[in-house]
């Protein structure tokens, strides 16, 4: 239950001094020229490589009949569970799909406590499960505001359902001490716009009667439809 605790020097050598002339035969001192500098210091700046702009993360717009929010997704930390999503979005797998649970504390009202569940339940659209991107691995926390997270039955049949985070729900990360007792979640990205839209969700009428085991009485009356999830330009 939610309410149940819910990534030389370089070394100076100094060179031989010069034999000392016989006093009786001194040699002329020859003035040796310095070398030439090998560049100068403005065109040595200017052949030095510009380092690389870094990459912009991938957005997804998420436009449903509540209103639209939009996702930035973390494939340098959950590389696996971005691009499956990424997947569904490209192939436009998500369409028709829903928001369908809305999770928080029982007789709690608010709508900054909880989550809210989305997915695909129509089997021809869904794809091989994924493996399992723990937060101990990516560095990623539920513990905010519009984490997204990727939902799951045991680690490793992660495949349509995802689930966006409302308050601290870092219960959801993996234990560190004990992993393999509790592996967590898979967060990989973040709500970045739109989080309203979620709040809306989140106090929505559930049917008491409808889900099993945790979700038992968190299946919203009306799911909330996703019409259509596509990338964000740039």
């Amino acid at each position: 239950m939610l309410r149940n605790s819910l990534i030389a020097l370089a070394a100076l050598t100094a060179l031989p001094a010069a034999a000392q002339q016989p006093a009786s035969t001194p040699a002329p001192a020859v003035a040796t020229p310095a070398p030439a500098p090998a560049t100068t210091p403005a065109t040595a700046a200017s052949a030095a490589p510009a380092a690389p702009a870094p990459k912009p993360y991938p957005k997804v717009k998420v436009e449903t009949s509540e209103g639209a929010f939009v996702l930035e997704l973390y494939p340098d930390k959950a590389p696996i569970t971005v691009a499956n999503y990424l997947k569904y979005v490209d192939r436009g797998l998500f369409v028709g799909a829903a928001c369908f649970r809305a999770s928080k504390p029982k007789d709690y009202a608010g709508n900054d406590y909880g989550l809210v569940q989305c997915g695909q339940k129509d089997p021809a659209k869904k794809l091989p499960p994924i493996a399992h991107e723990s937060t101990i691995k990516t560095g990623l926390t539920h513990g905010k505001d519009g984490v997204i997270s990727m939902g799951r039955f045991a680690p490793g049949t992660a495949q349509a359902d995802w689930s966006i985070m409302l308050g601290d729900m870092s219960y959801l990360d993996a234990d560190k001490k004990n992993p393999a007792a509790n592996p967590g979640f898979a967060a990989f990205g973040q709500v970045v716009e739109g989080l309203d839209v979620i709040r809306k969700i989140i106090v929505m009428p559930t049917d008491p009667n409808k889900g099993e085991g945790a979700m038992k009485g968190e299946i919203l009356v009306k799911p909330v439809r996703i019409n259509r999830v596509s990338r964000v330009p740039g």
